[in-house]
């Protein structure tokens, strides 16, 4: 269920701090162990020294004077939630504008549930 609700954090946030006609892709990968999920977004360039910071609650890019809404506690929940499943959470800068956040967790083998009721 947290990790439900760490991509949807993420995507919201992509959404969110778009621009318009922007775009937001989602990406999973499992290798080696890790599990992954990227969301790469479109948007206003950010100030590479202030990525890391977005991780910390409350906190919004300094000189933002827009009326969007939010606390600035979607990438401090995103980052606890990582923590919590042994994972972390990285973002970086594009130099277009926007962000790459990458969520690595470790991997787990779990049950194979078929939808159909048949294996």
């Amino acid at each position: 269920m947290l990790i439900e609700r760490l991509a949807s954090h993420l995507i919201d946030n992509a959404v969110r701090h778009n621009v318009p006609g922007g775009w937001v892709r989602a990406a999973t990968r499992c290798e080696a162990g890790i599990a992954e999920l990227t969301i790469t977004s479109s948007g206003d360039p950010i100030p590479p020294a202030q990525v890391n910071g977005l991780f910390e609650p409350f906190r919004r890019l300094s000189g933002r004077v827009d009326n969007r809404s939010g606390a600035g506690l979607g990438l401090s929940i995103v980052a606890s939630v990582a923590r919590t499943h042994g994972g972390r959470a990285e973002a970086h800068a594009r130099p277009a504008g926007g962000l790459d956040v990458r969520i690595k967790l470790p991997a787990t083998a779990l049950p194979y549930y078929p939808v159909d009721g048949h294996a």
